[in-house]
């Protein structure tokens, strides 16, 4: 039997028990893998400096080395996570509606976990702890299957997990990490619909359309982040140059960094420059039209390419457009429904924005970096979901959840 059969079954018959676990029994273990993180922390970095110096050696892109990490900040920020997990509500059990019928018969729907969760995510171990903290808080099971770029992190993270569910009431088996990282292996997980409930992929464009395209199991899909700002004739200066480098430089490598800045001309031919000096002293390279190159030096000519393309880096493109309803239609065109932005003072330019545009998060002056499941107050995420069944933006635990009807008669017969 593989080792990716034999995992599966292990998680799926931890299902029973986790369905049935109480609220604090999951927070007990939830609180034990919080105090693991602090104290194997030491363990965990010197893992992932493996990770790190085995990725440099294959010259994997710095901004992809930055997702890699786990340094002591970070993982203290795991553990902090965990305890704000705690004090959210356990949605299992919650009663959603409940009404009688005219036979007298009692309905009730609740909420129930999903039951095993399949994660595919690439190099991102803080995912090992995201997924497996929320699937337990929900009671789902997680069969989990990382990238080799992140292999020795993984492994280690999920040490620490089995050691905090051997102190807990829960099944240590509920998390599982497949360690074979083929793609062989990856392509038979896709189709264990005897074991799992649903797939979630989380990392680059590429993964993503594998996993829809080839799955049998149900796929979660979350989506690359081809985010753009646009900037509206009434924008503010000051908070449209400040939200527009947060948004593309705070932490270019995540999928909520910007990639596209649309102008509106009237702005860009009173701003423009300013707001490419901006971009430049940060580091920012410039891919620009024909109007953004007469604004400034060292602009490179922008093509289709460029506004198709989620950078993950310190490079930006600008598109300078006549009307809102442009910067809308190319945002439909080229987005990927993930997060988009407005800076504007016009009340019923935010209102059209707002509504016309195709996307998990909208936003209006503000950075679209606060796409995240702890910004949005859900403690973590499992996934930015892009789609528009069943779960759509940041997914916390609501979002592993399914429902179950409850009906109670006293005889009642059809």
């Amino acid at each position: 039997m593989s080792d990716l059969l034999q995992k599966a079954k292990l998680v799926h018959a931890t299902t029973t028990a986790l369905a049935t676990t109480s609220t604090l029994q999951k927070n007990g273990a939830l609180k034990l893998l919080s105090d693991e993180l602090r104290k194997q922390k030491r363990y965990i970095m010197e893992e992932n400096q493996r990770d790190i110096e085995q990725g440099r050696q294959k010259g994997l892109h710095e901004s992809l080395i930055d997702r890699l990490i786990l340094n002591g900040q970070r993982i203290d920020d795991m553990a902090d996570a965990l305890l704000q997990l705690i004090d959210l509500n356990d949605p299992i059990g919650d009663i959603l509606e409940e009404w009688t019928r005219p036979n007298g018969l009692k309905i009730q729907k609740i909420r129930v976990p999903i039951g095993v969760v399949g994660m595919i995510y690439e190099a991102r171990p803080n995912v090992t702890i995201d997924a497996a903290s929320l699937c337990l808080k929900t009671g789902n099971a997680v069969l989990l299957r990382g990238s080799s770029s992140a292999i020795y992190s993984n492994t280690a993270l999920v040490k620490v997990i089995h050691d905090a569910l051997k102190q807990s009431d829960l099944p240590d088996d509920a998390v599982q990490l497949i360690e074979d990282t083929s793609r062989e292996t990856a392509s038979e997980m896709f189709k264990l619909n005897k074991y799992l409930d649903v797939l979630i992929p989380r990392g680059g464009k590429n993964l993503i359309d594998a996993v829809v395209a080839n799955a049998s199991v149900p796929v979660l899909e979350t989506g690359a982040g081809n985010c753009h700002l646009f900037i509206d004739e009434t924008a503010n200066k000051e908070m449209a140059i400040e939200i527009a480098i947060n948004a593309k430089t705070q932490r270019p490598s995540v999928c909520n960094a910007i990639e596209t800045i649309l102008v509106d001309k009237r702005w860009a031919e009173k701003h423009l420059s300013d707001l490419i000096s901006s971009l430049q002293n940060a580091n920012v390279e410039i891919h620009g039209d024909n109007f953004t190159a007469s604004k400034g030096d060292q602009i490179i000519e922008a093509t289709n390419e460029d506004y198709e393309t989620e950078y993950l880096d310190h490079i930006i493109a600008i598109k300078v457009v006549n009307t809102l309803q442009e910067a809308v239609d190319h945002i439909n065109s080229y987005g990927t429904h993930h997060s988009e932005s407005i800076i504007s003072e016009n009340e019923d330019h935010v209102i059209a924005f707002m509504n016309e545009v195709d996307a998990a998060a909208v936003y209006h002056n503000a950075s679209t970096r606060f796409t995240d499941g702890f910004e949005f107050g859900f403690g973590a995420e499992i996934g930015i979901s892009t789609q528009k069944l069943h779960a759509r933006g940041p997914m916390g635990l609501e979002a592993l959840t399914s429902t179950k009807y409850l009906l109670h008669g006293n005889g009642q017969i059809k």
